[in-house]
């Protein structure tokens, strides 16, 4: 399959393939989205195919407005309309009861299905002129990290799906916050750009995140990011404490310079690792991780250390990234 490629002002032709049935990734405020029209099953088949996902590992719908909402969820509960009015649109997603007419592709054969309103103004045009709510999970290949660039997509899906459009990097590089508000109290599922401390403004009954598979419906996992491992890149990753890094390094490695770091202290000789990326915060390590990974790989690199940090805020998620990476 020849790929085409779109920039941000030609997003009529990407929303043609996908009213036609097709693929077409785009960019998000979180990460790259490989997109299909959430109410055609076959379409939505293609998205398991290219990106080698499995079946039960469900999808994200996103949606431009009430409308599309409309389209796919019902009996929405107080709690979910709450979130939906102070963090809509933005980076977090609501596991809601679903409409008959979606697809089980869509929800790994589940009663609910996971929404989000994106607030990158791509996204929103591109799911206007698609005139349908859009399935789509990161754009890369199952397991690897999650891109945060048009050149990562293409890295990982070109030739395989039908359409990619070139926007900017991502600006938080993490997926968006998954929270299931059919249950009561509502739990987070997958911590992300939403934190803990901002849900439980709206609702302080919120439960937080328990790691990975200990949130599953009865059915099965309910979010997508749970069940396998995820956000790997072919080099090793480590992940340390800081003042340690040091000393790890001379007990693990030879070849530092097959040794790339990305964290927020500096090591004491940069200038010894294939690649440093020192970060001034947080918010910035979130968004370079994945982009780390995936130079790393690009490099030839054996290893990529990555230093912990403090698991409150942002801090949550780009910890449960790191673990899952590191297993």
């Amino acid at each position: 399959m020849k790929t085409t490629y779109f920039s941000a002002l030609e997003l009529e032709g990407a929303a043609e393939l996908i009213k036609n049935g097709e693929l077409a990734a785009f960019p998000t405020e979180t990460v790259y989205g490989l997109g299909a029209d959430a109410l055609n099953e076959n379409a939505v088949q293609k998205i398991f195919e290219a990106k080698g996902r499995p079946a039960d590992n469900p999808l994200i719908v996103h949606v431009a407005d009430d409308s599309h909402l409309a389209l796919i969820a019902s009996n929405i509960p107080v709690v979910a309309q709450e979130l939906m009015a102070r963090f809509w649109p933005g980076a977090l997603t609501l596991v809601l009861p679903k409409r008959p007419e979606v697809s089980s592709l869509v929800t790994a054969g589940l009663n609910t299905v996971a929404v989000r309103l994106p607030s990158h103004p791509i996204a929103i045009e591109l799911i206007r002129l698609a005139g349908t709510p859009i399935a789509a999970p990161s754009a890369n290949r199952s397991g690897r990290p999650s891109a945060t660039t048009w050149q990562a997509v293409a890295d990982d899906l070109d030739g395989r799906i039908a359409g990619i459009v070139k926007g900017e990097p991502t600006s938080f590089g993490l997926e968006s916050t998954v929270l299931d508000a059919t249950c009561d109290p509502p739990r987070v599922l997958r911590p992300g750009g939403v934190t803990l401390e901002q849900l439980k403004e709206v609702c302080d009954a919120i439960q937080p995140y328990s790691g990975g598979l200990s949130n599953q419906s009865l059915q099965g996992v309910n979010s997508p990011g749970l069940k396998y491992k995820h956000y790997q890149p072919q080099a090793k990753v480590v992940v340390f404490t800081a003042g340690v890094l040091e000393s790890e390094l001379q007990r693990a490695l030879d070849r530092l310079d097959q040794v790339h770091y990305i964290g927020l202290s500096s090591p004491s000789n940069p200038m010894r690792f294939g690649s440093t990326q020192v970060c001034s915060d947080v918010g910035e390590y979130a968004a370079k991780l994945f982009d780390t990974f995936r130079k790393a790989d690009i490099a030839g690199a054996e290893w990529v250390y990555c230093e912990a940090v403090s698991e409150i805020g942002i801090g949550v998620a780009l910890m449960d990234r790191l673990r899952r990476a590191s297993q």
